[in-house]
């Protein structure tokens, strides 16, 4: 093909020819099209095609045909690394008297687009189809274990590379990560969340400084893959295919070993499997005799997360993509920013956060507000006993029954079950919300010997307020007829309540967060998770013990 003027060609021009088996010169028998926020990709059995899309995003830039063509080239040559037989080429798309072909040699064709052509692999042997139907387990971790860690170790990483590791480097990444996900706030993350990740990175930057200058000297960064996820890693009895790294930007794919490991890490978490999870990190670390890798987990973690978010988030906001897929893309950022959040203020272990204070403190409030964040499960002590007593939760007690509540029999047994249940969620690897007042020292410390045993991080959140506010707030509960919070406690029950609550002095600051619920709900909630994130960073300081957090 001599001719190589170009010219533009219509996005549904195009996808209407790509989508025509009669385009293809082998004519399958159909073709079907999958859209990421990059590309088209056609699945014409038994060869797959990618078009890049004309698209900027910023940290990607494919508006020209020149770029998406170095992109290709790129892309061919990055992934033969790891997946040598899967890349055909690299097929031009031609205008030929108005008609769009693929790859002729006719002088008087106009090149239009290029497109990457592969080998169809198997769609039951990619690890995403593979985990759901439970067949991947330590051989094939270590299966994969052992690829990366020959092609980490295999290379002699460039000043250029190794420069990537230096924190003002990655700190460009992740403020572009933020910048970029502005646009967002409100519809897939929320601004709580935003804030608490935000100060969670910047601060494990200031804090961590010497490790991440101890990364690079120890030859840690490499030209790694960039995009190490589930659907990215193609595993039968006898091949393993590793594809579709990073091709747009280099200083993507010029990442920490432990920033790859982060991404399948991160991935086999979402998908409900942090056993295998742990496990893989803990086989990377080994197969690459690099302990201080773990110390960065949770942090590399949690910058995967937050890219997938942003990328779900953009894919979901093109034009072109259909409203129910627009949906689906909205709700998987949202589960991408919830899992971010969750490494940046509890990490990979288990953690209950104890939502306490005084009668009318505004604790139930608070603690619904935090579960619709978090999404983790909220166990009560109101409804507990409640449920105990075969009464429904917003159903008002009348003084006999609620004699017979709280007494301290019943006071005890209430805390028992429910220290109980918060024990089995942590047994489970579930981190929880746990809404009660635990006005006695004696169950606050019940609580924290339980999980102790359990080894489940336990953080106590007290509500405060006003004596007026309060008062206030139980006089609207009696001027409700319904006993919405599924508390009982009235006017008349403050200064007895008052005298008897044992304010949690034994605890550190380290273990006890308290705030004022006077503030606006926003604020409160990006208080707790901004001061939750900086204990997880100090957590993880040089004298923590590291395999524990895994």
């Amino acid at each position: 093909m001599s001719n190589e003027q170009t010219v533009g060609i219509a996005s549904d021009t195009l996808l209407t020819f790509l989508l025509s088996p009669d385009s293809y010169p082998h004519h399958p028998r159909q073709v079907e099209l999958i859209q990421t926020h990059t590309a088209y990709i056609l699945r014409a059995t038994p060869y797959v095609y990618k078009v890049k899309k004309p698209v900027n995003f910023g940290f990607l830039d494919f508006t020209t045909l020149e770029q998406r063509h170095y992109a290709c080239m790129r892309e061919v040559e990055l992934n033969r690394r790891l997946c040598p037989d899967l890349y055909l080429g690299v097929i031009p798309i031609g205008l030929q008297a108005g008609q769009l072909t693929f790859d002729s040699d006719d002088s008087d064709t106009q090149i239009v687009e290029y497109a990457l052509k592969m080998h169809e692999l198997p769609a039951q042997d990619f690890l995403k189809q593979r985990l759901l139907r439970n067949a991947v387990g330590s051989a094939e971790l270590r299966r994969i274990a052992a690829r990366l860690q020959a092609f980490y170790q295999n290379q002699s990483p460039s000043a250029a590379i190794a420069e990537c590791g230096r924190i003002d480097q990655l700190r460009r990444v992740t403020d572009e990560n933020f910048a970029q996900t502005r646009d967002y706030l409100g519809l897939t993350i929320s601004p709580p969340t935003f804030a608490a990740i935000q100060h969670y990175t910047n601060f494990f930057y200031a804090q961590h400084t010497p490790l991440f200058a101890t990364r690079i000297t120890e030859g840690r960064i490499v030209d790694g893959h960039g995009d190490l996820h589930l659907e990215h890693i193609h595993l039968t009895d006898d091949t393993i295919c590793i594809y579709d790294c990073i091709e747009f930007n280099d200083r993507y794919r010029y990442v920490d070993v432990a920033n790859d490991v982060a991404f399948l890490a991160m991935d086999l978490d979402y998908n409900q499997r942090s056993d295998l999870a742990r496990e893989f990190v803990l086989l990377m670390a080994d197969a690459l005799n690099d302990r201080t890798l773990l110390r960065l987990m949770d942090f590399y973690k949690c910058w995967r997360a937050y890219v997938r978010g942003k990328v779900e988030s953009l894919r979901g906001s093109e034009p072109e993509v259909p409203d129910q897929e627009r949906q689906s893309s909205h709700e998987r950022a949202r589960r991408y920013f919830r899992l971010a959040l969750q490494y940046a203020i509890s990490g990979s272990a288990p953690t209950a956060l104890i939502i306490m204070g005084g009668v009318g403190s505004g604790k139930s409030t608070l603690a619904a507000q935090l579960a619709a964040e978090l999404r983790w499960p909220l166990l009560s002590s109101d409804r507990l006993r409640k449920e105990r007593a075969g009464l429904a939760v917003n159903q008002r007690s009348d003084v006999a029954t609620r004699a017979q509540l709280y007494t301290p029999a019943a006071k005890e047994q209430t805390y028992a079950v429910l220290i109980e249940q918060v024990e089995q969620r942590a047994q489970a690897g579930e981190s929880v919300l746990v809404d009660a007042t635990f006005s006695r020292r004696y169950d606050r410390e019940r609580l924290r010997q339980r999980l102790a045993g359990v080894r489940m991080a336990c953080y106590f959140i007290e509500a405060q307020a006003s004596a007026a506010t309060v008062r206030q707030r139980l006089q609207a509960r009696e001027d409700n007829d319904q006993a919405t919070s599924g508390s009982d406690a009235r006017l008349e029950d403050y200064e007895t309540l008052h005298q008897t609550y044992e304010p949690p002095t034994e605890l550190s600051p380290s273990q006890l967060i308290q705030v004022s619920t006077e503030l606006p709900l926003a604020e409160t909630v990006t208080t707790i998770l901004t001061s939750l994130a900086t204990q997880r960073v100090l957590t993880s300081s040089p004298c923590a013990d590291t395999r524990s957090l895994f």
